[in-house]
């Protein structure tokens, strides 16, 4: 139940031409009237920690009530977060150059941090690489993020010059994509989010796998799409979903290779999840990560890990055709959960 000073809170921070604009939407999809959907919504907030987004994203106007306390909102997330995790260690994850340290042994890629590091040392690090990917310390979502060819400059001093004009950069290695995930979509890294918690007994425990793939051209796989993973056999199965769920765009195939995706066998899964448990170990005082793993041909490498979970886009309808949201598994790990 939502005290409140959190409503509140929420009211204070609401956006009116975003929630318009969801209602709008809400209404042509389901076919309800605004007031009804507005009750509904309401509702949700006050029961479920349902946000107006949650309830378009999780399609909660076609949910029981049953089902609907399933599903891991955005207040109830907040909460999962605060249990699991301690945000004095949140820096090692935020802080790009923190998280490479601290998980050398798991990225599996040179780094150099540029703004640190001499001209000579960031001419070395290039010329040994050619190829480089570029990226905000502190940057989340893809933000910012590029790759760089030392081929597409006079020579290197033209490179230095444009990284000078930039943000403070992490430079990387690009880690070398496996065939089988190239040929959904060669652009970007197309990572696994695997979701991984750690049980009060240090046990590290896998709930939840999305493989995401790169749009348009990107080199990054933000703002592409995701498919569920079965954790059995590393297969896919469920369509790729981009947007807010109940109203987002489905696919069925990749809209630029056109590679079909329903069955597709994602390479080294097992291994993939080995290494997200073995990583989940290093920092004890965060319990609750989604870890983006790329898969090289010579084996899966962590990206990054997410101390601050998205909660959303891996329970879309699309992907729950059970009508079934992931807190229940929460709870089952750790009995004494109380997030509702």
């Amino acid at each position: 139940m939502l005290s409140p000073s959190y409503m509140l809170r929420v009211l204070k921070g609401m956006s009116l031409d975003k929630y318009k604009d969801v209602l709008d939407r809400t209404a042509k999809f389901s076919g309800m009237s605004k007031s009804a959907i507005t009750a509904d919504m309401v509702k949700c907030a006050v029961k479920y920690g349902a946000g107006y987004y949650d309830y378009v994203t999780f399609g909660f106007w076609d949910l029981t009530d049953e089902q609907r306390d399933t599903f891991l909102t955005r207040l109830r997330n907040k909460k999962l977060i605060s249990h699991f995790n301690d945000d004095t260690y949140e820096h090692l994850f935020d802080n790009k150059e923190d998280f490479n340290n601290l998980f050398k042994d798991y990225i599996k890629r040179d780094f150099i941090n540029f703004q640190t590091s001499s001209k000579g040392e960031v001419r070395e690090f290039v010329e040994k690489h050619k190829v480089i990917f570029c990226k905000p310390v502190d940057g989340s979502c893809g933000h910012g993020c590029m790759k760089k060819n030392l081929d597409d400059y006079k020579d290197f001093d033209e490179m230095y010059r444009e990284l000078l004009q930039e943000d403070s950069w992490l430079l990387e290695e690009v880690l070398k994509q496996h065939p089988d995930n190239e040929k959904v979509y060669p652009y970007a890294m197309n990572c696994l989010r695997i979701i991984t918690v750690v049980d009060k007994q240090r046990v590290p425990h896998v709930i939840f796998a999305t493989q995401k793939f790169g749009l348009n051209g990107r080199v990054v796989d933000n703002y592409g799409f995701g498919t569920r993973v079965d954790l059995e056999t590393g297969k896919i199965c469920s369509p790729g979903v981009s947007g807010d769920g109940s109203m987002a765009i489905t696919y069925d195939e990749h809209p630029m290779t056109h590679y079909k995706l329903m069955g597709h066998q994602v390479p080294m899964f097992k291994e993939a999840c080995e290494l997200a448990k073995q990583a989940a170990l290093v920092v004890p005082q965060v319990r609750y990560v989604g870890w983006d793993i790329g898969i090289t041909p010579d084996g899966p490498a962590i990206v990054e890990g997410n101390n601050y979970c998205a909660h959303d886009f891996w329970q879309l309808p699309a992907q729950t055709p059970e009508k079934t949201g992931i807190l229940p598994v929460f709870e089952a790990i750790e009995p004494d959960l109380d997030v509702r």
